[in-house]
């Protein structure tokens, strides 16, 4: 396969399955647009690992996927039409091959139920499979300046706690709870059923507020990328933003359906963050 046609299907991948992503990426020129593509068809890659019904030994598959980035980073991609874009679009914007492997552990972490039991542990699984994606797209927009690397941290930060609030239904169906421990004692809820409620909303209220404070810390993370970039990264925070004030303004109902930002509210978001 060509690099050309691994970026194609890299971005049949991100278009059909990156919700919030993919539309902050339509305001990039092709280049970038075209390397965030490949960097989020490894992601999804790493997170169908570890998620996805029918892979029979997760495990071992996840193991499988690491010996392929190691021999693809190494310059003997193996048969996959991921790897020509992905190491074309390493290279090219000279992304630390860490981050990958960062990320591998993240979705490892997620193989078995796991309990959360304080927001350090917590940190520690958000920056894996969340800043650590920042800290790569970071690169293809283009930064100078080092503090980009710290607030792009937190604003993966921001971003994994607005997500792990979203999927607390989805999350505990399959074992897991990340919301910590700590903080379900805190509220005297208990984390097998979530009762009491209203103690409940009151949990998440909190969750809420912590991960707004990551998003403000952030926020000078948009000044500091190259200024043609800037409309993208915009963009995508104030997609999640709004899926975060979205569960806030439903009363934090998450465990009776999913909490979506509506297609036409993230168009209208890409539109303002073009014209600003």
């Amino acid at each position: 396969m060509t690099v050309d046609q691994s970026y194609a299907w890299a971005e049949r991948v991100a278009r059909s399955q990156a919700k919030n992503f993919y539309y902050s990426f339509l305001l990039l020129k092709k280049p970038k647009r075209r390397a965030m593509c490949a960097i989020y068809a490894f992601m999804r890659y790493c997170d169908d690992l570890s998620d996805a019904d029918g892979i029979g030994d997760r495990a071992a598959a996840i193991a499988r996927w690491r010996e392929d980035l190691e021999r693809a980073l190494a310059g003997s991609a193996p048969d996959h039409p991921l790897w020509p874009a992905f190491t074309d679009a390493v290279g090219r914007y000279k992304i630390p091959h860490q981050y990958f492997f960062e990320m591998i552990d993240g979705v490892s972490s997620d193989l078995l139920p796991r309990v959360i039991e304080t927001f350090n542990e917590l940190y520690g699984y958000c920056y894996r499979v969340a800043s650590v994606v920042g800290l790569t797209i970071i690169h293809i927009f283009g930064f100078s300046d080092p503090r980009a690397l710290e607030l792009a941290e937190k604003c993966g930060i921001a971003f994994q706690l607005t997500n792990i609030l979203r999927d607390v239904r989805e999350d505990f169906e399959k074992g897991r709870v990340y919301i910590p421990a700590e903080d379900f004692t805190k509220f005297g809820v208990s984390a097998a059923n979530f009762e009491p409620r209203k103690a409940f909303r009151d949990l998440l209220e909190f969750e809420a507020r912590r991960a707004r404070k990551y998003y403000q810390e952030s926020a000078p993370l948009i000044n500091l990328i190259d200024p043609a970039s800037r409309s993208s990264l915009r963009a995508l925070i104030a997609i999640y933003s709004r899926l975060l004030d979205r569960i806030v303004s439903s009363s934090y109902d998450v465990l009776s359906h999913r909490v979506r930002v509506p297609g036409w509210e993230k168009a209208w978001t890409l539109l303002r963050s073009a014209i600003l």
